[in-house]
């Protein structure tokens, strides 16, 4: 029984060899550094549930927890626009989603 020859290649070797899964792991750590740039403006009791979602052209999406979070996250949208513009990034639109509970 033979074996693909690529079996034995290091993941991370594999992840650099496939555009689709280098694209996806770049716009992860985009969203994250996003993130990171607008925590402090979180208030303290949205920060456990505020995370950072997908990123692509068009939007970057923040996920909360709670209708609740999502409307007080959407009154400081001005204020992470800006924070994000003085670290270099302009676009592509925020939306803050609401998770649905298990």
């Amino acid at each position: 029984m033979s074996t693909p020859a690529n079996l034995g290649l290091p993941l991370a070797a594999a992840l650099d060899r496939s555009e689709p899964l280098t694209g996806l792991l770049r716009r992860l750590a985009e969203s994250r550094a996003r993130y990171e740039a607008i925590a402090d403006l979180l208030p303290p009791g949205l920060r456990g549930d505020t995370r950072p979602g997908p990123l692509d052209e068009t939007q970057w999406v923040l996920l909360v927890g709670h209708a609740a979070a999502a409307a007080k996250l959407r009154q400081l949208l001005p204020a992470f626009r800006q924070a994000l513009l003085e670290r270099g990034w302009s676009g592509p639109e925020i939306r803050i989603k609401v998770l649905p509970r298990p």
